[in-house]
């Protein structure tokens, strides 16, 4: 019969595909962060010289998903699939960047939890053997976004204490068949959850809870602890999100510990002006792309376990009354023992 593939609510990769290279691409205000020695690319204008910070945008998501391919040596022809999304309407800035490229798309919406909803697709193609090399690539930007689902910020609107940050930027990873040593093991896909909170300038306590049901989900599927991992990655809960997960996992009598941090929370720890801590589709994929895929290259990380958190609002439910529903997607991460043998 083979390794079973599918565990309770979670898959097992069984040919363990790997990302072999990524992408990441930032704006100005996260290279103010602790993380910003991680990213291949910052940008000293978020315009990135463009008229529109939409057209910014998919500046940041082609120069990512061209620094990946650097990175693992191939040209955009050597692709078989692209999976992306972004938080725009219609996902436009994935569908202009894709149309830049030979590869067949598939364009994904789950909002910040995009980066490992794009992960799971691509690593669950490339196990099944329908693709050699994929490429996972998600973005987002603190204007575009803002003009969206709050007000275009010449409007000089205050923002509220618990308002998160869009990061500006773009996360890419190609996903491959062979030996490379970061390994997609495992994957835990969300469930969507409405706790009926309506407040869009709460999204963290929103997530917060899909967060804590994929976690669960994940540890129990796969008959783990949270100690198992080196690294246990939220993103983009913030600080309030983050202070909410603790407490529901204790409830659940599954502490979390020291080895979670959040991408939201991180990625503008000390920045003046970033409210609760970063969001969008970027945060959770540069920090991935960046932080924990080169420690995990560089072996200082052996597992880790990345959740990228989705507030599911559009602005024209929330305007209605509409409530927030979330969503959570896990990834579980490994050194292939035999490439950290030899490195």
């Amino acid at each position: 019969m083979g390794e079973q593939r599918r565990i309770g609510s979670s898959l097992r990769f069984a040919s363990r595909p790997a990302i072999v290279a990524t992408g990441t691409v930032v704006g100005p205000m996260e290279a103010k962060g602790p993380l910003t020695q991680w990213f291949d690319t910052v940008v000293d204008d978020a315009m990135y010289g463009e008229r529109t910070p939409e057209k910014a945008e998919r500046r940041f998501m082609q120069d990512a998903i061209d620094i990946a391919l650097g990175n693992a040596s191939l040209q955009p022809e050597n692709v078989h699939l692209m999976v992306g999304g972004d938080l725009l309407n219609q996902i436009v800035t994935s569908a202009f960047t894709a149309a830049k490229y030979p590869a067949p798309f598939l364009g994904l919406y789950g909002a910040c939890s995009t980066c490992t909803e794009g992960l799971i697709v691509a690593a669950a193609m490339v196990d099944a053997g329908y693709a050699d090399i994929a490429v996972s690539v998600t973005s987002s930007h603190y204007q575009s976004a803002e003009r969206q689902f709050r007000y275009p910020i010449e409007l000089n609107i205050q923002r509220k204490a618990t308002s998160q940050y869009t990061v500006t930027g773009a996360g890419a990873m190609v996903v491959a068949r062979g030996a490379g040593k970061v390994a997609v093991t495992e994957a835990t896909i969300g469930r969507v959850l409405d706790l009926g909170i309506k407040d869009p300038n709460q999204m963290g306590p929103a997530m917060a809870p899909a967060a804590a049901d994929t976690l669960f989900r994940h540890f129990a599927d796969l008959g783990r602890t949270p100690e198992y991992y080196d690294l246990i990655l939220t993103g983009d809960l913030g600080s309030v999100g983050s202070s909410i997960l603790h407490e529901l996992m204790r409830k659940r009598g599954v502490p979390l510990g020291d080895a979670h941090r959040d991408s939201g929370a991180w990625i503008f720890q000390g920045v003046p002006g970033t409210g609760v801590g970063g969001s969008g589709c970027a945060c959770a994929a540069v920090t991935l792309g960046g932080y924990v895929f080169k420690q995990m290259m560089a072996n200082e990380l052996s597992r880790a376990l990345v959740v990228a958190t989705g507030a599911l609002l559009s602005s024209l439910t929330w305007q209605q009354g509409e409530s927030v529903p979330a969503v959570a997607h896990a990834v579980a991460l490994e050194v292939q023992p035999q490439a950290a043998a030899t490195s």
